[in-house]
């Protein structure tokens, strides 16, 4: 019996053989992008699930309230929070502090960085990562002890087999012999952790102010014993940041505890928590996700009503074949398992299409979005399951209607030609509803894309207030800024052909850093904070930022620079400072020119607050991407502080200027490698995960337009089939071809028309809040709704004339003898 079912449903599908290619392919196509989609998402959810015990381990989490600015919300914690925190708490087994940098090593003869990660001896108590030789016990023994990874090993060493090998790192005086103690197997990308090298924390290098809480210069991590509850300990930190956090500000006792809070925060959630600030690893979009989640099940959606649609406008042309089997027998369960038997088929036909689909797609958007997706049909990982799941829910929707309003019929009704042809009841209502809710899927999602679009366009050209063309950016520079030699450093990368200016900042554009500080102004008492960043003054001239009243710092002024002295220096002579136009206007300043010559304070290290003088006031700058807010900053000339050089140049080839200032570098500074970039590039890099995104979601959003005009098609075709003999008798009564076209491409436009004013609301709903995400963005106009709306519309009428063309050119005498 079963194989009669099989053999049926094999012909059927071979005898309709465009209806099954279209059926099968829509299928495969809306589970395959749907798989894709779903898989990402599931990708970007399992960060940190693969380290053992993840759910015991969370990161410590700050919320700072600076005065007179927003919250502040950040991984990175006091590194005094350590010391204090696990003696405090019995439910805690272990607590690490983990910092981010690079160190130096040389290969092949020139300098090569690495990323470096120091932490205390306990991290492997929190992390307890596999060794591929050594020990958790026995890596990090003494302060001249390191672990490398299997990578780093295999670039150092040539293999894995490094345990005991030594290797020289740092630069100049800082040059040291290490031994390797331990390697451990890579880490996967999904990761929140950086691990290349690992350092061990040396205290004994570390000044009393940094092991203090205003060090805010790395992350904790803790580990709680089994059974512990990290919300009773979140209720409980409160009171225990009032008995032991204090600080001096002004000279004066301050409750420091008033203005940090800690959380524990569960390492499976931090990356696509809300708080991203400080992250060694750029943080997942949970917004974009979540839309990726909906658009993955709302492309299967549409293949599903595809499928659904076609199913049931070809099974009432099945009620003669039913009539004929009740007649010689056959039970309704019987008819019932044979509707289903065809249409598991077709879901199976489709499963494969689509899972080949799949592994072959993976790569390539793994690519795009710069992660490692798996491909894998079985574990915790693997689509074969989802896809099962998927398909058996679209294979149900899709086939058991017709089964089961097919098997009520009675067989003289049908054999008599009452229901031949006919169909359900509302089955033709029911149809166009399907098709406006697939284009209402396919318009939204045409609308979204030529929204994001142009967001992603828009803030890549949004004026930054300096000029970004021309303009390289040298980093890790710490050395080259603050040697003696500076000078003569300067006039050769000036002499470089096509140089025109140079100039030194501790603020790189796209940095994270930020360097928040305590500052007043004129005749009040209260404390506000804003950005006081390093600079020579060069900086803003070569930047190219437009002064708005005052001056720009210089050499010929002497309060212009700090030059490292001693805090209580300053607070004698005081400084002078430029602000940018948002640190002016929170200060109380309406215009610019009312801000030059006032007088502030601000805080410099251990809280006291000394005088400044406020000289200029330029254009605000945006260092940072289009969904931050623009700083309040102030720029300081304090040489000693900066660490990156910006380089002016015009008229030269880009390849030349930087191949020359890399031999000044090496002449200089021959002992760091030499990284620039073309600030050009520095933005690009800044959204190129926005970029890819936008292409991720431009291209599900043409593939939804595809299944839409394939069930269209298929639905065109199959109407315009059954209303042949319709069509005769018009032609006959004098109907003309541009007549009959006329009405079969209005039945089909008219539901594409409805589907306008579903999809318009809901994709503007969704547009003005992701929108709303960035500190600068492109008005919300009716322009892409609009341009959706007929981009569908065009779609829909040439998917539909070309069928009512042919059916309108026919003979009447060959139409009326249809059927």
């Amino acid at each position: 019996m079963w194989r009669n079912y099989l053999l049926v449903a094999v012909r059927r599908l071979l005898a309709n053989r465009g209806y099954s290619l279209v059926t099968i392919g829509g299928l495969a196509l809306g589970l395959a992008g749907c798989l894709l989609m779903l898989g990402y998402v599931r990708y970007e959810r399992s960060y940190d699930r693969w380290v053992p015990g993840y759910e015991r381990v969370y990161q410590v989490q700050s919320t700072i309230h600076p005065p007179g600015q927003p919250t502040v919300f950040t991984q990175v914690s006091s590194f005094a929070f350590g010391d204090r925190f696990a003696p405090a708490f019995a439910e805690v087994e272990a607590v690490t502090s983990v910092s981010v940098g690079k160190t130096v090593g040389e290969r092949d003869g020139r300098p090569v960085f690495i990323e470096a990660t120091t932490v205390d001896p306990s991290f492997f108590a929190v992390f307890p990562l596999p060794f591929v030789q050594g020990s958790a016990r026995t890596a990090l023994a003494d302060n001249d002890t390191i672990v490398l990874n299997e990578r780093e090993a295999l670039r150092w060493f040539g293999t894995s087999r490094a345990l005991g090998r030594r290797l020289t790192l740092g630069a100049g005086e800082g040059k040291h012999d290490y031994r390797v103690g331990g390697v451990v197997r890579d880490l996967p990308r999904n990761t929140n952790l950086k691990l290349g090298l690992v350092f061990r924390r040396d205290l004994n290098v570390m000044s009393a102010e940094q092991r203090q809480w205003g060090n805010h210069d790395q992350q904790h991590f803790v580990r709680l014993r089994a059974g512990a509850d990290a919300t009773a300990i979140n209720a409980a930190l409160p009171a225990w940041e009032r008995r032991v956090i204090d600080a001096v500000i002004d000279g004066k006792p301050a409750k420091m505890s008033d203005a940090f809070d800690y959380r524990l925060v569960p390492i499976a959630d931090v990356h696509l928590g809300s708080t991203q600030e400080g992250a060694y690893v750029p943080g997942g979009d949970p917004r974009g996700l979540a839309t990726f989640a909906i658009v993955a099940l709302l492309t299967l959606a549409m293949a599903a009503i595809n499928f659904i649609n076609l199913s049931t406008a070809r099974a009432t042309q099945r009620a003669r074949e039913v009539g004929l089997r009740k007649v010689l027998g056959a039970t309704r369960g019987q008819l019932v398992a044979q509707f289903l038997v065809e249409g598991g088929l077709v879901c199976a036909a489709a499963a494969l299409l689509a899972l080949t689909t799949v592994e072959l797609a993976t790569p390539w958007l793994g690519a795009l979005l710069g992660a490692d997706l798996p491909v894998a049909y079985i574990g915790g990982g693997g689509m074969l399951l989802p896809a099962l799941v998927l398909l058996v829910a679209t294979g149900t929707g899709g086939a058991v209607y017709p089964a089961v309003y097919l098997s009520r019929f009675r067989p003289a009704e049908v054999l008599r030609g009452g229901k031949a042809t006919g169909a359900a009841a509302g089955g033709g209502r029911l149809r166009a509803s399907l098709v406006v809710v697939q284009f209402a899927i396919a318009i939204g999602l045409i609308a979204s894309t030529a929204v994001i679009w142009s967001q992603t366009r828009f803030v890549q050209a949004v004026d930054p207030g300096y000029r970004r063309d021309g303009l390289v950016q040298i980093d890790n520079a710490w050395r080259f800024t603050q040697g003696t030699e500076w000078e003569a450093a300067r006039r050769a990368v000036l002499a470089v052909p096509g140089v025109t200016g140079v100039g030194r900042t501790a603020l790189g554009l796209g940095s994270p850093f930020t360097d928040i500080r305590l500052v007043r102004a004129s005749g009040t008492t209260e404390l506000s904070s804003m950005g006081v960043y390093a600079t020579d003054a060069e900086l803003l001239p070569t930047l190219g930022a437009r002064l708005l009243a005052g001056r720009l710092l210089g050499e010929s002024h002497a309060r212009d620079r700090i030059g490292g002295e001693a805090t209580a220096t300053l607070v004698t002579r005081g400084f002078n400072v430029v602000l940018n136009r948002t640190a002016a206007r929170e200060l109380g300043y309406r215009t610019p020119p009312a801000a030059v010559g006032q007088p502030m304070q601000v805080g410099f290290d251990g809280g006291t607050m000394v005088p400044a003088t406020i000289v200029g006031v330029v254009e605000d700058s945006r260092y940072r991407t289009a969904r931050q807010a623009i700083e309040p900053m102030v720029y300081a000339y304090d040489a000693p502080r900066t660490n990156l050089v910006l380089v002016r140049f015009a008229a030269a080839r880009p390849g030349e200027v930087m191949a020359g200032i890399e031999r000044v570098w090496r002449r200089f500074e021959p002992e760091l490698p030499f990284e620039a970039r073309f600030v050009d590039d520095i933005v690009r890099e800044l959204y190129a995960a926005e970029r890819a995104r936008t292409i991720l979601f431009a291209g599900f959003s043409g593939l939804a337009v595809v299944i839409a005009c394939l069930g269209l098609y298929s639905l065109a075709a199959f109407t315009t089939e059954r209303r042949t003999k319709e069509i005769g008798i018009r032609k006959v009564l004098g109907a003309r071809v541009r007549d009959i076209v006329r009405l079969l491409a209005w039945q089909f436009t008219r539901p594409v028309m409805l589907a306008n004013l579903l999809a318009w609301p809901l994709a503007w709903w969704a547009m003005r809040d992701w929108l709303n995400g960035f500190d600068v963005r492109v008005p919300l106009t009716l322009t892409p709704f609009a341009l959706a709306g007929l981009l569908a519309l065009a779609v829909a009428l040439a998917t539909v004339i070309g069928h009512a063309l042919r059916v309108a050119r026919l003979n009447p005498i060959h139409a009326l003898r249809y059927e």
